[in-house]
């Protein structure tokens, strides 16, 4: 097995695991809303700091359930990924281009006029 192919593995494998072990040791069993977030967080503890607090706008659009909050959350994070991926991916294939490009050129060229650019020149 390729050195990549493992590192990508084990990458795979601490990924799964990051998601997977807080459900399965029971993180947040102790909490009403175990997986609330930091924004449900942090307005917890404004509410419990300064009970008066008044927030300084409101939201433009406020989801009528936190599954839908979530999945609208996963959508943007899913067309983030996409467009960099779509970023990296075709900065690589212009270079790969370009490379191939180049090697093209060097097998055209004969190897005892390289940087000759008119054979009379001699």
């Amino acid at each position: 097995m390729k050195k990549n192919t493992k590192i990508n593995l084990l990458l795979l494998l601490v990924v799964a695991a990051l998601a997977v072990l807080p459900l399965a040791l029971g993180l947040g069993d102790h909490k009403k809303e175990p997986f609330t977030g930091a924004d449900g967080e942090a307005e917890t503890a404004i509410t419990e700091l300064e009970p008066d607090y008044e927030p300084w706008f409101t939201p433009l659009y406020e989801p009528p359930s936190g599954e839908i909050e979530s999945a609208l959350f996963s959508l943007q994070a899913a067309l983030g990924a996409g467009v960099l991926a779509y970023y990296f991916g075709l900065h690589r294939g212009r270079r790969q281009g370009e490379q191939r490009a180049l090697e093209r050129e060097r097998e055209s060229v004969p190897s005892g006029t390289a940087g000759k650019t008119h054979p009379e020149q001699d």
